[in-house]
């Protein structure tokens, strides 16, 4: 399976319900979730809003290659599995096509080590 580094860092942050300044969806590389108890956005670093209750800066991202067949089953598992073996900490987020995985920029190259060790290629 492969693998891509994306090149930006990114803020993963908390906002106050209604306080999404709209113009940060139309970037590029945007996580946003709303729930009954909170509202989280990832997003670059450059591009975190002033706005956020709080924020965690000095994430890398990297993601499955190609797309992902819903029928698929494992592949986060194992992806988390390898990470924790290794005492990464990790923050994963899953889209219609794919699964990106999220890990503090210290961690970046044991984490690349770890999953090219384990069979991962890395674009």
């Amino acid at each position: 399976m492969k693998l891509e580094l994306l090149p930006d860092r990114f803020s993963v942050c908390r906002l106050k319900d209604g306080e999404l300044p709209i113009s940060i969806l139309s970037r590029e590389t945007v996580f946003f979730a709303r729930t009954d108890g909170e509202v989280s956005l990832v997003c670059r670093e450059a591009f975190a809003p002033a706005c956020a209750e709080a924020r965690e800066d000095g994430w890398r991202a990297f993601r499955v290659v190609g797309i992902l067949d819903f029928s698929l089953t494992g592949i986060l598992a194992r992806l988390a599995q390898i990470l924790a073996g290794a005492q990464i900490p990790i923050f994963a987020q899953s889209t219609y096509n794919t699964d990106y995985i999220l890990i503090r920029e210290e961690y970046l190259d044991r984490a690349v080590s770890a999953l090219r060790e384990n069979g991962y290629e890395w674009l």
